[in-house]
């Protein structure tokens, strides 16, 4: 494992959500209550952003979950769902969630449209309220929050860091997840940027290492496929990797490595993100 790691869960059961803690308080460095997913398969399960409607019965989940670990409770939230979009609605949650006990929020900075949109489309669609984010860290400066929401560009995550405790970065790092090495050079310049190369064959060791070759290797790889993003041909490593996930060939992972190597070598990265 990599840690600090955070385990997020769903539900609201408070005597499911205390099993669960009870298993995982000592493996995880904190437990997320997911308040903040609007799809309908979440809803059908009464979790997720859905949660925002029912304000008394999140507090008593996150009291629950609370008395029972040491280990820091932390929420993913909305700033609104549906109509419910105002400040005072997103402050007034919030609140009620750092009353509970919730030692960190973590805030996604749209809301979330519950009928009518797609998860996909509820993550851009709906406007972001970083303001709302400012806001309610001014109101409870003791409060760690990490905001959310279309975050793609170093110089955004540093003028969120003048604002809030951390950058919480989703769908940049599915599209370029090369994009996180640039922007940890960025706020820790005495460390060197570590290649693609360099990188992808700790991620392919690991998966030796923990036997992971046994599984799917569409899940395996899904995380790498866009490591060449913005490399010349870049279309050709996920050409291998394709190839590699569908004739279950691993030879071919090394001919990838091998070609992202000399790709790299004749190539100056570039830190536009």
């Amino acid at each position: 494992s990599e840690p600090p790691l955070a385990l997020q869960i769903g539900g609201t059961d408070k005597k499911d959500l205390v099993r669960c803690v009870h298993q995982v308080a000592d493996i995880f460095a904190e437990i997320n209550l997911n308040l903040g997913c609007p799809s309908d398969r979440v809803q059908k399960g009464h979790f997720g952003a859905c949660l925002m409607k029912e304000q008394a019965l999140v507090s008593d989940c996150i009291k629950a979950m609370k008395d029972t670990t040491c280990t820091p409770i932390t929420a993913k939230i909305r700033i609104g769902i549906d109509d419910n979009d105002g400040y005072d609605f997103f402050y007034n949650f919030a609140q009620a969630l750092i009353e509970a006990g919730c030692d960190k929020l973590i805030i996604h900075a749209r809301k979330a449209w519950l009928k009518g949109l797609s998860p996909k489309q509820n993550r851009t669609i709906p406007p972001l309220h970083y303001d709302y984010v400012y806001r309610l860290k001014q109101a409870f400066p003791d409060v760690p929050m990490i905001i959310n929401g279309n975050i793609t560009s170093i110089e955004a995550v540093q003028t969120h860091l003048t604002q809030v405790n951390g950058v919480m970065i989703g769908r940049l790092a599915c599209e370029n997840p090369y994009a996180i090495a640039h922007i940890h050079h960025a706020l820790y310049p005495h460390k060197p940027v570590v290649t693609r190369t360099a990188l992808v064959t700790q991620y392919l060791a690991c998966m030796q290492t923990h036997h992971l070759v046994d599984k799917p290797l569409s899940l395996i790889l899904k995380p790498i496929m866009n490591m060449a993003h913005g490399l010349p041909n870049a279309k050709y490593w996920k050409k291998c990797l394709l190839e590699a996930q569908q004739s279950k060939n691993l030879a071919l992972l090394n001919q990838a490595l091998d070609w992202l190597g000399h790709i790299e070598n004749l190539t100056e990265d570039s830190t536009d993100i």
